[in-house]
C-alpha cells in the first residue's frame, strides 16, 4: 500500500464552513424533495443483488463504483481531475460485507445511504479542500485485490457487519499495513457489542480507546473541538429528525437511552495510529447523503456536523 500524501488544506476553517454553506445552492438550496419510493422487507435481497433505498437493483459480485448507481435522493455532483492525474486521487471506498438476513433487510445493511452519501462527501471534498477526489468512488469487497489500492475504507450500519472467516486476516493485513476503517452509523449497546466483537477477531490484542472531544482528530481543518461535547456532533437520520420536529422533541438519538450519546472510539496501532475509527450513536451518512432534501436539515446537521467531522477524520488519516 502507498503511503498516503499529506495534503495542503486551502484556507482557514472558517472560509471552508463559509463555502460549504454557500455550496448548499448547487442543490437548489435544500429545496424540493426527490426520494425513492421502494419498500422493502426482509427477504429482500436475491442472491447477490440487493437494493438501494430508491429501489434499485446492486449485483454485490460485479459493481465497482458508486456512479454505476442512480441517485435516490436529489442527485449528486460530477467533476474530472487533470489529465494524467487521474489515479493520483483520494477514492471513498465503500465495503461490501456479509449481514444478517434474518435480523436486517438489505437496505439496513452496506448499501445504506448509498450512493448520494459516498459522492456528496467525495464531492466536498474536492470542492473545499486541495484534496484531488475520484469522483466515481469505489465499491469493493475485502476479498477484493484491490484493496490495499485504498489507504481509507468505511462501513456503514457497522454493527449488521459479519466477517467471513477469510475476511478477518485480510482485514487485519490492511489495518497493520497502514489502512484505516472508518465505521458509521450503528447505534445501541447491542450494535456496538456486534461491532466490537469482530473487531476483536481482527485485532484480537488490542483494545478501543475513547477519543476525547479535544482530540486532534477534531480540529486538523475544522475546529469542532469548539463545540465542546461530544453530542454537538451527534446526527439524526432524517426521518427521525422529521418525527421529532413534527411532535416538538427535536430529538438527535433513536432508541433507548443507549443510543443517547454519541462516541467516537479508536482502535490504535503501536505508533498510536488510528486503524480503526467508529462513529456510534450517529448518522454521518445521512448528513452527507440527504443535504438537499431539507434547508434546516442541511444548516443543523450536514453543514456544521456531519461534513466537517468527514472532511476531518479522512485528512487526520490520511496524514498520520
Amino acid at each position: 500500500m502507498k503511503a498516503p500524501p499529506k495534503w495542503l488544506l486551502l484556507g482557514s476553517a472558517a472560509v471552508l464552513l463559509a463555502g460549504l454553506c454557500a455550496a448548499q445552492d448547487w442543490y437548489g438550496g435544500g429545496g424540493g424533495r426527490r426520494r425513492g419510493g421502494g419498500r422493502f422487507g426482509r427477504g429482500d435481497s436475491v442472491g447477490p443483488v440487493v437494493r438501494t433505498e430508491g429501489g434499485d437493483l446492486v449485483n454485490e459480485d460485479t459493481v465497482r463504483t458508486a456512479r454505476e448507481t442512480d441517485s435516490h435522493s436529489t442527485g449528486t455532483a460530477n467533476w474530472t481531475n487533470a489529465p494524467g492525474f487521474e489515479a493520483d486521487v483520494f477514492t471513498f471506498a465503500r465495503i461490501i460485507y456479509k449481514f444478517d438476513k434474518e435480523r436486517v433487510s438489505s437496505r439496513m445493511a452496506w448499501i445504506n445511504d448509498y450512493p448520494d452519501s459516498d459522492l456528496n462527501l467525495s464531492w466536498r471534498l474536492q470542492q473545499l479542500t486541495s484534496i484531488k477526489v475520484d469522483p466515481d468512488g469505489r465499491t469493493l469487497k475485502l476479498t477484493n485485490a484491490d484493496l490495499f489500492n485504498y489507504p481509507f475504507i468505511y462501513m456503514v450500519k457497522a454493527g449488521r457487519m459479519q466477517l467471513r472467516d477469510e475476511e478477518v486476516p485480510i482485514l487485519r493485513k490492511y489495518l497493520a499495513g497502514g489502512g484505516a476503517l472508518m465505521a458509521d452509523d450503528f447505534w445501541g449497546d447491542e450494535d456496538w457489542d456486534s461491532f466490537e466483537s469482530q473487531i476483536k477477531r481482527v485485532l484480537p490484542d488490542r483494545k478501543w480507546v475513547e477519543l476525547p472531544i479535544n482530540h486532534p482528530v477534531f480540529s486538523c481543518v475544522f475546529p469542532l473541538s469548539a463545540k465542546g461535547s461530544m453530542n454537538q456532533l451527534q446526527v439524526p437520520s432524517i426521518h427521525l429528525w422529521e418525527r421529532s420536529v413534527a411532535n416538538g422533541t427535536m430529538r438527535t438519538y433513536r432508541g433507548g437511552e443507549d443510543s443517547r450519546d454519541m462516541h467516537v472510539r479508536a482502535w490504535l496501532d503501536d505508533k498510536n495510529r488510528i486503524m480503526v475509527i467508529a462513529t456510534h450513536n450517529t448518522d454521518n451518512g445521512d448528513g452527507w447523503e440527504r443535504e438537499g432534501e431539507d434547508a434546516e436539515y442541511f444548516h443543523d446537521f450536514s453543514e456544521t456536523r456531519a461534513y466537517p467531522l468527514g472532511i476531518n477524520i479522512i485528512v487526520y488519516l490520511m496524514t498520520h
